[in-house]
């Protein structure tokens, strides 16, 4: 995504387009986690299996992550706002198909689909953002408030998702999508001013083919390695998976006009921190999605109180990032990185320990909030070194890579964890409480040696003096 060409809007359009763009960030945050607290109910209603339902989370994932830079490219060339409206009108009614859906096919296709129009909204929001402010102190308070609602979604997510599965049905999870898709749709045609690049735009085709059906490959051997390692077609879709991956990079090295620049990864404190993205979103979305099932299906809990039992994780990462932003003006971001995915670690494994009988406030509260705090210093360097030393005209293609390890890593990272689950917990149709318990806690142990390799690989990456590594683009990192 190419710099955008700053333009004058009018004052008060400036500000509603703030609100409308803030708007169509939330959603598609808390669609990460708002089907979550949803999941156990659906799956009981439309039969799904173990190893299907994680498909429920990992479609909206991987087809967010691995369309992001093409979304990019679509704002750019086609126009900012009407990829926007399109993107907003298509996701509205993905949501409905995943609201009506009669079985779990159905569920998953809208969910897929629902990520391929997120990937058209966040690209063009952020873009439009920076169009419609362009400079100065306006600027600044924008994306400070654009972010603060991006970082509050996942909590909003499962606040919300508690509170419809509870009180209405796991169904309004999705068509509660509507009603912000008319607010921004109607905002949008109203506030919005359309931009896009100037010059010869062509599209990368080539690598957009090749690098989804490369990471959707990738993550399907991943989850075929549920039915075992050696199994041939799980060998078979990893190693189709890797090929097309080499293929990508071999294309986008010679193409004029490339999907993904080499550049920007090709930088070790970037590349680094793209490689932390991935690990902290398997984490997140992968360990978050079995500790809901942990509270609903073996404590018990409801909906509701399922998704306030999850907010200390939250919390504790959003009390804890004003410290970690100190101290990362302070100590810089390489101390944060090493010692974030630690505590992350420490908490996860606490979390382990799990029993079927167990209680929430000795067993789960600790581990979470011990979570939290690793949590924000890991979040807040890597937003900030994700576009290190990046040319400005790189700096669409860089926040939309940060984005999409975040998302890539989660859809990998769950398709993993769901394989250690079911062969730690027996692969039963039917397992007793002992059984999921012991199928969490394996997953709770994989996601803690996965940020024991995060913490190793911001030693290997991330180095150089405090200065350089904090030098950043113009443009902000999505969430």
């Amino acid at each position: 995504m190419s710099t955008p060409t700053p333009t004058a809007a009018p004052l008060a359009h400036r500000w509603w387009a703030l609100v409308v763009l803030s708007l169509t960030q939330l959603v598609v945050v808390l669609d990460g986690t708002i089907v979550n607290i949803a999941l156990p109910q659906a799956q009981k209603e439309l039969g799904l299996s173990d190893g299907s339902r994680q498909w429920v989370v990992t479609a909206y994932a991987l087809a967010f992550g691995a369309l992001l830079l093409l979304g990019g490219r679509v704002a750019d060339y086609w126009g900012r706002k009407r990829t926007f409206l399109v993107g907003m009108a298509g996701f509205g009614v993905a949501s409905v198909l995943g609201g009506v859906a009669g079985d779990g096919v159905q569920l998953i296709l809208a969910r897929g689909l629902q990520g391929l129009f997120a990937a058209l909204l966040a690209p063009a929001a952020l873009a439009l953002l920076t169009v419609s402010f362009p400079s100065g102190k306006d600027r600044n308070t924008a994306f400070a408030v654009f972010g603060a609602i991006a970082g509050a979604g996942a909590a909003v997510g499962l606040l919300l998702g508690g509170l419809l599965t509870e009180f209405a049905d796991w169904r309004w999870c999705l068509l509660v999508n509507v009603f912000f898709v008319i607010a921004g749709i109607v905002g949008g045609l109203l506030f919005l001013t359309e931009s896009r690049s100037e010059g010869d735009n062509r599209y990368d085709v080539l690598g957009t083919i090749t690098v989804t059906a490369g990471l959707g490959s990738l993550v399907y051997g991943f989850t075929l390695a549920e039915q075992g390692w050696g199994d041939p077609r799980t060998i078979g879709f990893l190693a189709l998976g890797a090929g097309l991956l080499v293929l990508f990079v071999w294309i986008e090295s010679r193409v004029a006009q490339p999907l993904l620049p080499l550049r920007v990864v090709a930088h070790r404190v970037r590349g680094g921190a793209f490689l932390l993205q991935a690990v902290a979103g398997s984490v997140m979305i992968g360990s978050t999605l079995y500790l809901t099932f942990h509270l609903q299906i073996v404590l018990g809990m409801g909906p509701l109180e399922s998704g306030l039992a999850s907010l200390p994780l939250t919390i504790a990462i959003a009390g804890t990032a004003p410290l970690a932003t100190r101290l990362l003006g302070g100590i810089g971001p390489r101390p944060l990185l090493i010692a974030g995915p630690l505590l992350v670690a420490v908490g996860l494994l606490y979390l382990c320990r799990i029993t079927a009988d167990g209680n929430y406030f000795l067993e789960v509260l600790p581990g979470l909030l011990v979570m939290g705090v690793g949590m924000a210093g890991v979040f807040i360097p890597l937003q900030n070194i994700a576009l290190a030393g990046v040319a400005p005209h790189d700096a669409g293609a860089a926040s939309a890579t940060a984005n999409s390890a975040m998302q890539i890593g989660g859809s990998i990272g769950l398709s993993v964890f769901t394989a250690i689950y079911a062969a730690a917990s027996g692969g039963t149709s039917r397992p007793d409480p002992s059984d999921l318990v012991a199928g969490y806690s394996a997953t709770f142990v994989a996601a803690a040696v996965a940020m024991l390799v995060g913490a190793v690989l911001a030693v290997v990456f991330i180095r150089g003096p405090k200065s350089t590594l904090l030098a950043a683009g113009p443009a902000p990192a999505m969430h």
